[in-house]
């Protein structure tokens, strides 16, 4: 079946949307707290350079050279004797598994927009007990925000690639950059900013240890959505002569761009209220609401464009994490779009469920294996071994398997012969032995 076409812009954004997700405005602004600031932007900013912008460009290109579902991609592009490497396909389904817990956070989000329209809390203690309370105690509004989460992302899908996910991204993601540029705008005029730039561009090496490298390279290749299929089911409906190197570019730009810029607007809040900076995972939902209850009406206003912006961010990396696997049961079992997004909808929903209640007081036990809840493994799974083999696997092919005539064609005269030399020699050596190492340190294997 026929995969339908984005126009060029329109590939941008909904690259860019699957890119930027929660890992960019929640994850990189907590990481980089923790990890002692400039110094891990740094080495973040060089393992984009060289492992995450490679991997980006190899994934797009099978997308651009297969035309087909992850599966079908591997198989077109894979010589006679090795047809094998289609099973490296079905790594599309890896963002399923990802939004069986993804969609149960963009539920958290969608609450936390409609509990601050009320009130922000005034002190850490009752922002702490509000998340808290959620997540224990109140499985019934988690379920109801978790489905009204599953009920958007499906409705776009099933729209289709133009009428849905091109359409909703060149209406979020621009969206999305007016909220964190306003804020960023309004942020200039605090004192604060000042402090929030040299701690995110000033590096300090005596707080640079060998986790946060390690986290900072695997949290460079997370951020740019690579190894779950989505960039290369994208890439299939990517117009015909468009720049693969090019476009790479601009997608890996805007990722990177609004961490950085998500990064200064936190941190210009929290200096300016003296609040510390490595305040962990609970920085978004717990410590930013409390901080800006002290702006007053307009800390309000703030928050709610935050967690908008956050939403937004959620809900397009959402849907790229369902295409894939739509459009390869739609190619494989030759059914139309709304059986597949059904199909496809429905098992993250029911698994998400199962997640929720394992982080509850009343289910937790009953849905958590070896005194861990499900939502843990689902999340230490797709981190630490799924995502990055799809990576590993997509490097080796474009490095290895694709013929190297095919892959210069496609890309030299992008590149130049300079350029593609030292990208093919990243994509062969430099990505792999990193994706390696930061498998096996997250799987608890390798520790340095």
């Amino acid at each position: 079946m026929k995969i339908a076409q984005f126009s060029r812009i329109g590939f941008i954004m909904a690259a860019a949307g699957s890119a930027v997700g929660l890992g960019n405005i929640w994850k990189f602004p907590y990481m980089t707290g923790e990890y002692g600031g400039g110094a891990f932007v740094l080495v973040y900013l060089i393992t984009i350079a060289f492992v995450g912008f490679s991997v980006m460009v190899a994934e797009m290109l099978i997308g651009a050279l297969g035309r087909k579902d992850t599966v079908g991609s591997f198989e077109r592009l894979a010589p006679p004797d090795k047809k094998g490497w289609k099973y490296a396909g079905f790594m599309g389904f890896n963002g399923l598994i990802i939004m069986t817990f993804y969609s149960v956070v963009i539920g958290w989000i969608f609450y936390y927009l409609f509990k601050l329209s009320s009130a922000l809390p005034t002190s850490t203690e009752t922002a702490k007990a509000t998340f808290d309370n959620l997540v224990a105690n109140e499985p019934g509004v988690q379920i109801f925000w978790h489905t009204v989460a599953t009920l958007i992302v499906t409705y776009i899908v099933y729209r289709g690639i133009k009428g849905g996910i091109e359409k909703i991204n060149l209406i979020l993601m621009p969206a999305l950059m007016m909220i964190l540029f306003g804020m960023l705008f309004y942020a200039f005029s605090l004192d604060g900013f000042s402090k929030a730039f040299s701690f995110m561009f000033e590096p300090d090496w005596s707080k640079l240890n060998s986790e946060a490298i390690v986290r900072a390279v695997g949290h460079s290749f997370f951020t740019l959505s690579l190894g779950m299929g989505a960039i290369m089911t994208y890439a299939a409906s990517l117009p015909k002569h468009t720049s693969i190197t090019q476009t790479a570019f601009i997608v890996t730009f805007m990722d990177t761009l609004i961490a950085l810029v998500a990064g200064l607007v936190i941190y210009t809040f929290l200096f300016q209220e003296g609040a510390p900076a490595a305040q962990g995972p609970g920085l978004v939902f717990i410590s930013l609401p409390v901080v800006l209850s002290n702006f007053g009406y307009i800390g309000t206003f703030l928050a709610l464009l935050f967690f908008l912006a956050l939403s937004f961010a959620g809900l397009t990396s959402a849907v790229s994490l369902v295409e894939p696997v739509v459009q390869y049961i739609i190619d494989r079992f030759d059914t139309t779009r709304l059986k597949a997004v059904l199909i496809a909808g429905s098992a993250y929903y029911i698994v998400g469920i199962g997640a929720l209640l394992s982080y509850t007081k009343a289910w937790g036990e009953t849905f958590s294996i070896a005194g861990k809840p499900l939502f843990d493994i689902l999340e230490y799974t797709t981190d630490s071994i799924l995502l990055p083999l799809g990576g590993l696997l997509i490097a080796v092919f474009v490095g290895y398997v694709l013929q190297k005539e095919r892959v210069r064609s496609a890309l030299a005269h992008e590149m130049g012969d300079r350029y593609f030399a030292v990208w093919r020699f990243s994509i062969r050596y430099v990505a792999p032995i990193a994706l390696v190492f930061m498998m096996l340190n997250l799987m608890g294997v390798l520790k340095i």
